[in-house]
């Protein structure tokens, strides 16, 4: 029964409350335009929710309004599945190539993202609201129950000066290009990670000569030829995952 139920429910949304059976939840403007106005539900309709924390619930919605709405969840479909412990630094590009590194590194299991401005990085500033929209976008999408968080920029030699050296770093140097890859095997991998994707133009030497000298960082190479900075980082997640994450 529970299966045909949640079959029935071809939404998904992403709210920012606590979710249980006979929980009410209460849409926002722009949920309830969007699931009234643009896919044309009401009372009655069934709607997957989730929220980041209590995993992901049916719902049923209670009151449809133009501007307003409510929903009632019945029961949890999935418990709460968190990725690995993953972060993904990478230095923004062009505004439709960071949306699509955010949105990818939501599907692929990515913990945080963490925009980093690098010595060649292009964009100054990035509109952290709107990446982490995306990312909850992307985790409605792909079913996800965990929607990870999206920094702010920072440079990235401040964020070094700052690491945790329990967290290991996988950063992909275009200098290796038709090397093997370098990652540790998985016995020596265990713990927290990162992978650091760098700006369109490469890393500086500096950084490059910084990030060799870390005894926690492993620079990797993505195969013969030179990415770019999106490919690269969906090769890098690829690449991570298959070797030491949820993928296997």
């Amino acid at each position: 029964m529970v299966g045909l139920m949640t079959s029935t429910a071809k939404i998904r949304l992403y709210v920012d409350h606590p979710l249980g059976a006979g929980q009410c939840v209460a849409l926002d403007r722009d949920q309830a335009h969007y699931l009234f106005g643009v896919m044309r539900q009401g009372e009655g309709a069934a709607v997957l929710l989730f929220n980041g924390r209590d995993g992901e619930w049916l719902a049923h919605v209670t009151r449809a309004a133009k501007r307003a709405g409510e929903l009632t969840c019945a029961h949890q479909t999935r418990p709460l599945q968190m990725p690995p412990d993953l972060w993904l630094l990478f230095a923004p590009i062009k505004k439709a190539r960071t949306d699509f590194i955010v949105e990818k590194a939501a599907e692929m299991g990515a913990a945080r993202i963490c925009p980093v401005q690098t010595e060649f990085t292009n964009a100054e500033r990035i509109r952290q609201d709107r990446l982490q929209a995306h990312a909850v976008e992307a985790a409605e999408q792909c079913g996800g129950t965990f929607v990870p968080q999206v920094d702010d920029l920072q440079r990235l030699d401040r964020v070094l000066d700052g690491w945790d050296q329990t967290r290991q770093l996988m950063f992909c140097d275009e200098a290796l290009s038709g090397e093997l890859s370098g990652l540790p095997d998985r016995a020596a991998a265990a713990g927290p990670w990162a992978i650091l994707i760098g700006p369109e133009g490469g890393f500086s030497e500096a950084e490059r000569a910084r990030l060799r000298d870390l005894p926690f960082a492993h620079a990797v190479s993505l195969g013969p030829r030179i990415l770019r900075a999106d490919t690269a980082a969906v090769a890098a997640m690829t690449l991570w995952q298959m070797a030491l994450g949820d993928w296997r």
